[in-house]
């Protein structure tokens, strides 16, 4: 059974689109499930001002886009390298162990996301 944030944002997804003039795009894909999900970002002087996501996944997926995005807009670049799978997680009021790689496949996307800016 989902928590209620889970299912808030699932059914009511915040952030969702894609964003023409992005500073960086980053796609993940979880290899067991096939689930993946897609960030689009507009940074300026080191601070997050715009982000989008798409997903193709399962209900977690959805709301963990939809949470990690909200988290991430207007914050400065060194604040959302300690945002790890398990705190999207409580973020979200927990998730079935059936659903955990949604968390996991949101975080993996933020660190690619810190990557590819950092370059």
């Amino acid at each position: 059974m989902y928590s209620e944030k889970v299912l808030e944002h699932f059914h009511h997804p915040r952030n969702v689109g894609e964003i023409a003039e992005a500073t960086a795009v980053v796609e993940v894909t979880n290899p067991v499930c096939g689930d993946s999900l897609k960030l689009w970002v507009v940074v300026r002087e080191a601070v997050v001002v715009e982000v989008k996501f798409k997903t193709a996944g399962c209900v977690a997926s959805v709301a963990c886009g939809s949470w990690l995005t909200d988290a991430m807009r207007g914050k400065p670049l060194v604040d959302l390298t300690s945002i790890p799978a398990e705190q999207i997680e409580a973020a979200l009021g927990g998730l079935p162990p059936a659903s955990k790689h949604a968390a996991v496949l949101a975080a993996d996307a933020l660190r690619r996301l810190l990557a590819e800016l950092a370059r």
